[in-house]
């Protein structure tokens, strides 16, 4: 098959590099990486031949050229409108989409792929228990905009990693923002808090949220224990939501059925209307790639798949509680990374 590459995460599953200026071509299984002069010492793919120059899209337009190919696949959602264009005018072949290209022949990973994925969970899980002892010692009186920037310093270990995503660090009512961006808001004891973060590991990345009482003692257990009915409520049927789906996972069933598992048990619990979003995505070089686990998914889940498990309860205005792991397909079963 010959395809051609403009993603950085596509491209460096090919070959083991990648940078933010460079184009991957295959062509009968023979493989080339353009790129700039900037990178001229340190482009070392692991498979491909490693073509310099300013103007790296007419570098790949000559060679595709050269090799007189008629058929080339892409992925449109690599590509900017402007720079498809060009190559449309340029080649007289035929452009066949293949939406999702990478993220299809990413969808069952490696062991050596797995292995990095669960190193990048446990550095994080390490980084949440950190930041929960900050958050005890030192974070009352802080707004989320300081107990993000603290969040983004704990999370990367002082830079050495990069991170997955923008954290999120939601207190009481900014909570039921599935997607919370920091305020003003100040923490205080009591107050309930929500943490989404995650890091990457050689470029793989980890995802997990958990929530909190802020307290001497605070921890991100899996297992809280707030002290306030309604709020006790929806935190066990969120937790309860996740290990459920977690437990009845396994492969050969569809993914639309997980995320099923979960929002049963949410809308048995009479809060189906405030479960927003879908019960979880595919983790690995990118944070959000296939299986996604959502009421429209008819993916059949296999051995080798990784994903979150993240259902969540949003009450406006008042609070919202997200529990999340990721979890590897293995042996048939979800094991939690």
């Amino acid at each position: 098959m010959n395809y051609i590459l403009k993603n950085e995460n596509a491209i460096y599953y090919e070959c083991g590099y990648s940078n933010d200026n460079s184009i991957f071509l295959s062509i009968e299984g023979v493989n080339y990486l353009f790129t700039d002069g900037r990178y001229a010492l340190e482009a070392n793919p692991s498979n491909a031949e490693v073509v310099i120059g300013r103007n790296i899209l007419n570098l790949a337009i000559s060679v595709i050229k050269k090799l007189k190919i008629k058929k080339i696949y892409f992925d449109p959602k690599e590509w900017s409108l402007y720079s498809f264009d060009i190559l449309n005018k340029n080649l007289k072949i035929k452009f066949k989409a293949d939406i999702d290209f990478s993220h299809k022949k990413r969808i069952i990973k490696t062991a050596q792929e797995i292995k990095k994925l669960k190193k990048a969970v446990v550095l994080g899980s390490d980084a949440f228990d950190k930041f929960a002892n900050y958050l005890s010692s030192k974070g009352y009186g802080k707004n989320e905009y300081s107990l993000n920037l603290k969040a983004k310093e704990i999370l990367s270990y002082n830079g050495k990693y990069e991170l997955s995503f923008e954290p999120i660090v939601a207190i009481r009512e900014n909570s039921a923002k599935p997607h919370a961006m920091a305020t003003g808001k100040i923490l205080d004891k009591r107050d309930l808090v929500l943490v989404d973060a995650g890091l990457k590991y050689q470029r793989y990345c980890s995802d997990r949220t958990r929530v909190a009482q802020a307290r001497d003692d605070m921890d991100f257990a899996l297992y809280q224990d707030f002290g306030k009915v309604k709020m006790q409520k929806v935190y066990d049927t969120v937790a309860k939501a996740r290990d459920m789906a977690i437990a009845r996972t396994k492969s050969g069933m569809r993914a639309k059925d997980i995320d099923k598992i979960a929002r049963d048990v949410i809308e048995k619990a009479g809060f189906g209307k405030f479960f927003v979003h879908s019960t979880g995505h595919g983790v690995g070089l990118d944070i959000h790639e296939m299986p996604y686990i959502s009421s429209k998914s008819k993916t059949i889940i296999e051995d080798g798949m990784v994903f979150t498990i993240e259902p969540g309860i949003y009450l406006p205005n008042k609070f919202g509680v997200r529990v999340e792991d990721m979890v590897v397909i293995k042996n048939g079963r979800a094991d939690i990374l």
